[in-house]
């Protein structure tokens, strides 16, 4: 069950269903996580990044460069990615927070650097 706090009788409901719950159960509030509009403008940001940008002489696609965003902005926020030796022994993989579970104001912070980095790093002709 799951309580979106936002009027008191959600916060009652909310109590009641503690009281109700049985032992051993567990109680977690948390700040909401990225919206669908927030997620829809990321991904748009990207689109645009995908459509004018190469990287490493690389054509990169959406999710690619959702992942090099993420990553690039956990290393400039002080949260960092970990990079680990791959379970094969062949290379290292970089693990990272994923976008559906930040925060509002994470998911924010995101979309300012995708932004900022394009506009210090995207000229206007197609994959420079």
């Amino acid at each position: 069950m799951m309580f979106r706090l936002v009027h008191q009788a959600a916060r009652e409901n909310a109590i009641e269903a503690i009281k109700q719950a049985p032992d051993g159960w567990v109680v977690r509030v948390t700040e909401p996580t990225r919206n669908l509009e927030q997620n829809a403008l990321l991904h748009a940001e990207l689109h645009e990044l995908a459509q004018t940008k190469q990287w490493c002489r690389m054509t990169l696609d959406v999710d690619q460069w959702k992942r090099l965003m993420t990553s690039a902005w956990l290393r400039a926020t002080g949260q960092g990615a970990i990079y680990v030796q791959a379970l094969d022994g062949l290379g290292m993989d970089v693990l990272y927070k994923r976008t559906s579970t930040m925060t509002k104001a994470e998911m924010s912070e995101l979309i300012e650097y995708v932004k900022a980095w394009k506009a210090e790093n995207v000229q206007e002709q197609k994959n420079t």
